[in-house]
């Protein structure tokens, strides 16, 4: 019997050995693919983040994600505060943050970026009942206020404190969750409040509640911010979600009596309430992470150094573009 020609069986070892990678390399392919693609996506929603309480109503992350068999959980922050817990606690995969709020958690390590402008609301201000004899932010020495620490209205107060040449140390600091620090003003347990919409505008129109100083520049912006383990692992998920809450934005634009229903509904408060925060408090017309942004987190920055919130050797600038990322949103929204 012939022997087969050598020159036949090196061919089929070349095609053996050539469909055993092809083999591993379709298998580490689809292996890549899972990896890349969560089980689940973990939105916050708040009160004072009206574009995701239109997502969340609607449904549209859970109709978009449904098609690549994706879940999709809700948890309500109840202030920056609480949404930073979440993110640095692995507990949601997007956070609703003000900006100042994010920069001082970027400052203590918490893995976190922005990607997103929801909003540049007036949402702060500080607040006093009727008749208390509080007028300018020199007649809070002394005084009890209440504010939630980690959250825009806490730094507005420091800011504003430190515009008068004060500090938190000038008056007596009651650290209250927004809700109840509205609370305690209307119940006469604190003298003022840095309060927060929708619950300032609540008590400023059932309450006659004063907002006794107000300054828009002191307020930072709305930021969406994402862990950045699950930014780096799932990039084209962050744009998705970026795309959704661009759906959401724009309906609010389109729809702003509905959104202010939607807002009532949600937040168990008035239509009168929600039109305050909505139409007279809130722009949402820039939600690209931004100069003016970095500008403005900066600046809230420095006051927050020398009011001890932030290391007074941290470099801001370096923090700032740490923490803004504006990349996803200029691949997803035109402008």
């Amino acid at each position: 019997m012939s022997k087969a020609p050598l020159i036949d069986f090196r061919s089929f070892l070349a095609i053996a050995v050539f469909g055993i990678i092809v083999f591993f390399a379709v298998g580490c392919s689809s292996s890549s693919e899972a990896e890349t693609k969560p089980s689940e996506i973990r939105l916050d929603y708040a009160y004072y983040s009206p574009t995701s309480l239109v997502l969340k109503k609607f449904g549209w992350a859970e109709e978009a994600f449904a098609e690549e068999d994706i879940d999709v959980s809700w948890t309500l922050s109840q202030g920056s505060n609480k949404a930073i817990e979440f993110l640095n606690s692995d507990s949601v995969d997007f956070g609703s943050t003000a900006g100042a709020a994010a920069l001082i958690a970027e400052s203590n390590g918490v893995p976190l970026e922005n990607v997103y402008v929801y909003s540049q609301p007036e949402w702060t201000a500080l607040v006093t009942k009727e008749g208390s004899g509080i007028e300018t932010i020199e007649d809070l020495k002394g005084k009890k206020v209440a504010a939630t620490l980690g959250t825009d209205p806490y730094i507005f107060l420091v800011r504003a404190l430190d515009s008068v040449g004060m500090t938190v140390n000038d008056i007596e600091l009651v650290n209250l969750q927004h809700a109840d620090g509205g609370n305690a003003l209307v119940n006469g347990d604190v003298d003022a409040w840095a309060g927060l919409d929708p619950h300032m505008a609540k008590h400023e129109l059932e309450s006659n509640t004063q907002l006794f100083f107000r300054d828009i520049n002191l307020n930072t912006y709305g930021f969406l911010n994402v862990r950045e383990e699950f930014a780096e692992a799932h990039p084209e998920y962050v744009e998705q979600v970026i795309e959704l809450y661009e759906k959401a934005r724009q309906w609010i634009l389109d729809n702003p009596e509905e959104a202010a229903e939607l807002l009532a509904e949600e937040a168990d408060i008035s239509v009168d309430v929600a039109k305050v925060q909505l139409v007279e408090r809130t722009d949402f017309s820039n939600p690209v992470p931004g100069q003016q942004h970095i500008d403005a987190i900066s600046a809230a920055g420095e006051i927050l150094k020398q009011a001890d919130a932030i290391n007074k050797d941290a470099d801001i600038e370096a923090l700032t573009n740490e923490l803004i990322n504006p990349e996803y949103a200029e691949t997803v929204i035109e402008q």
